[in-house]
């Protein structure tokens, strides 16, 4: 019951955490007119394009039926948690939306402990464990963390996905399924499933 418990609470946060600073290398941009936006820079405004991309990303992974999904749009971001009760599991992915686009430093920037401490915050404690690197741009960010007593492994990646955009997917495995934990990273990123 703890486990569902914590599954549920979990997608609640994560599926309206605040991940501040989505524009890293300027200041965030006002929500006024579009001709306020700087020349070289877009909307911090998901367009449709966004969200029916951060719905579709991982569909044939999450599809099946244990998998219950759930979407929230706001400026410079798309989320998407799926909760797998079944499974005692959870998956997330982030559309990132960086207006007058990143560059590495942005993005190591952005993947920094004081984000990471605003991820997890509801967990009792996490640790990072790993952290790597497959060409330039995809990121794995691995971790421990614990709730309630229950020992929780997660990885993190990040996907340099368009000038503008960045992809990301958490997913969130009981320590002792590490086997599932195991399947579905090499599926969902089989260049890049383990830093280990």
């Amino acid at each position: 019951m703890k486990k569902k418990i914590f599954i549920l609470l979990a997608a609640l946060f994560l599926s309206s955490c605040e991940i501040p600073g989505a524009v890293l290398s300027t200041p965030i941009l006002p929500t006024a007119a579009a001709t306020d936006i700087p020349s070289n820079c877009i909307s911090p405004e998901p367009a449709q394009d966004d969200i029916d991309r951060a719905l579709k990303y991982t569909d044939e992974i999450f599809g099946g039926s244990e998998w219950a999904r759930s979407y929230t749009v706001e400026s410079s971001r798309v989320f998407v948690t799926f909760a797998a009760d079944p499974l005692n599991a959870l998956a997330f992915v982030e559309a990132l939306i960086f207006p007058c686009g990143y560059a590495e430093a942005d993005l190591d920037a952005f993947f920094n402990a004081e984000n990471w401490q605003i991820i997890f915050e509801n967990y009792e404690s996490y640790e990072a464990t790993s952290e790597c690197r497959s060409g330039d741009s995809l990121r794995l960010y691995q971790f421990n963390a614990v709730d309630e007593g229950f020992e929780y492994e997660i990885n993190y990646w990040a996907l340099n996905d368009t000038d503008t955009r960045v992809m990301g997917l958490m997913i969130v495995f009981l320590a002792e399924s590490q086997s599932l934990m195991d399947e579905y990273s090499s599926v969902l990123f089989p260049e890049l499933a383990s830093c280990k």
